[in-house]
Formats: structure tokens, sequence, C-alpha cells
């Protein structure tokens, strides 16, 4: 079986850190995330991968220069201009020549779900496309579907205001579709499959949806990506398990380390105390400093005695010595 993968978007709520990465290949668990999305894929029976890219296509193609990525068979299908959600996976399965059933899963969503049994669910409702969904607390932030007894999806509301969501089930970012849908998008169009095609599909009857409550966790934003890396040292994950530092790390048996993921090649001095943190490739963390729940980006070097409390930096960011710092992203995204 085929899968598209959206990988093409810029990571704007993850910035700084995605200043210079493109958000799939950060990584969690030392693994790029987009590796992790296309692993669950495989254990579901996906052979093949088109990543529909548009940020950065090139670091995809140096990333996995022999083609495979968790052992699937890649294609990369790179936009000129960003086409939304339906139009690039209209434009990825144009460019592999899909005609058959194909799976779609967001690059930048992490889940335990088995995606065989959303294609089993899919099959047995003869459904045009099918939803995987999963229930939050706070529903107002995402697609939110609302299903009859039979699964069938009677409404979908992208973002709805709070206290007016139909439920409190998500569309939670993979999707079985006939390659009927395509047909459904008008090529070369900036097109939303959340706002046009899928509440399309709702007034034809053709949509379908299986909740299941697996692991499911949404990276695009900084404390999130933060918690996917510690789910790993906490053993939340299903099939995934992480070493707490990477490959080459260095940690001085004077430091402090606790509940954290230190990256490759990362050093951390004597008397040193990191908590609950995420420590990305290469990055320094002087004598005497202190790093309370932040994520440091790749090369990032804090200062002796620098105490940093819920800090988000980019790449080779330079934290002084002495320097206190809460609540803030180094260097502060751009309003654009």
């Amino acid at each position: 079986m085929r899968a598209v993968v959206l990988v093409g978007g810029f990571g704007t709520r993850l910035r700084p850190l995605t200043n210079t990465v493109p958000k799939p290949l950060l990584p969690v668990g030392h693994v790029p995330i987009v590796e992790h999305v296309i692993a669950n894929l495989a254990r579901g029976g996906v052979t093949e991968a088109v990543l529909a890219l548009g940020f950065k296509p090139d670091d995809f193609t140096a990333a996995y220069p022999d083609g495979t990525c968790a052992g699937v068979r890649l294609h990369y299908a790179i936009e000129s201009e960003p086409l939304d959600t339906a139009g690039a996976i209209a434009f990825a399965a144009g460019h592999v020549g899909i005609d058959e059933t194909f799976i779609v899963a967001n690059g930048d969503v992490l889940t335990d779900l088995d995606v065989s049994e959303l294609v089993d669910f899919h099959r047995r409702h003869r459904a045009e496309g099918s939803l995987h969904l999963f229930p939050v607390e706070d529903p107002s932030v995402f697609g939110v579907v609302a299903t009859d007894d039979n699964g069938r999806v009677t409404a979908f509301v992208e973002k709805p205001p709070p206290g007016e969501a139909p439920s409190n089930l998500i569309n939670a970012g993979t999707y079985v579709l006939e390659p009927s849908v395509l047909d459904r998008i008008e090529p070369g169009r900036k097109v939303s499959i959340e706002r046009v095609t899928f509440p399309a599909m709702v007034a034809a009857g053709s949509l379908y949806a299986m909740g299941r409550e697996v692991y499911w966790l949404d990276v695009g934003r900084p404390e999130p990506y933060r918690q996917a890396n510690l789910d790993l040292l906490d053993g939340k994950r299903r099939h995934v398990r992480a070493d707490a530092f990477g490959t080459s790390a260095v940690v001085d048996g004077a430091a402090d380390v606790e509940h954290s993921m230190i990256g490759p090649a990362a050093i951390v001095a004597a008397g040193a105390r990191v908590r609950d943190s995420v420590v990305l490739d290469g990055s320094v963390i002087a004598a005497g400093a202190h790093i309370d729940s932040c994520v440091l980006g790749p090369g990032t070097q804090v200062g002796t005695g620098a105490h940093l409390v819920r800090v988000v930096t980019g790449e080779a960011v330079v934290i002084e010595a002495g320097s206190h710092l809460v609540d803030v992203r180094v260097p502060e995204p751009s309003v654009s």
C-alpha cells in the first residue's frame, strides 16, 4: 500500500527550532519525526510513501540519500508554491500515479494507531474516505467530527469556537482515501481538505471515521515536542524506545541530569543541572548552568551559571554566562 505524508509546512509554531530545520526532521528520541511517522505506517502495511514537500526539500533528500526510510521506499513531490492540504495530497498522489486506496498522514503527528485497522474499517464501510478520531479536552483548535452510530460522519467543523464543537472527537491526521477523492480537488489550486473536501464528502455521505484512543500527539508546538521526547523516556509508546543520551554525548559524572533527552555530541559540564528538558545535537551546557523544562536547539551554547526555565532556542544560539531567562524563545520568532 502507498501513502502520502504531508511534510511541506514551514513549522511556524515551532520557531525558532524550525528557522533552519524542517519540522519533520527535528529529532524525537534521536530519530527524525518523519521517520517515526513512516515507521508506524510501515507497521500498518505501507511499502511506499511520497513526501509532499515544500520548505527545504533538499534537506529530506539529504537525510535519506538511498531513497528509503524505515524500510519504506520514498518518493518526493516538491511543490513550487504552497497548495494547502488537499492541493498537496492531490499533487503528491498525481506525482506517483496513485490509482487505488491510499493512506494520508500528517508529518507532525506521532501516534501508535494500527493503520491496518483503519484500512479494514474503511473497506468494511465501503467508504470514500475514513478518518482516525481522537478525543481531546479542548477541540477548538482542531477539526471536530461528529458521526452516526454506523461511523458515517455527519458534521466536520474545522476549529470551532470554544463551547460550540459538536463533539470532543478530533480529526487525528491519518486518513484512508479512495482515488475518487482526488477528483474532488482542482489540480494546481490551493485547497484545504479540512475546510473544503471533507465537508463536501460529508454532504455526499461518503466520509466515515473510526475513534481509537491510542497514543497520539501533535508535535507542532514546543511543549508537545518536548513531551514527545520525554514520553519515550517514560515508556509511553507501544513500539518505540530511546536512550536518554545520544551517540557521543558527553555528560560529566558531576553533572545532574534528570528526565531529559541529551542529543548526540552534546556536552553537559560538571555542576550543570538539567531537568525535564530536550538538548539537541552538539549543544554545550557549561558548569553551574541550570536548565529546567527547556528545548535547546542544535549547537546552543549555555554559559557558566546561566539559569533557563521553559526556554526554547534556535540553532547555534549563545546564552551568556549568568543569564536568567524564563518563558522566552531565543531568538524571538518574527510576527510574519
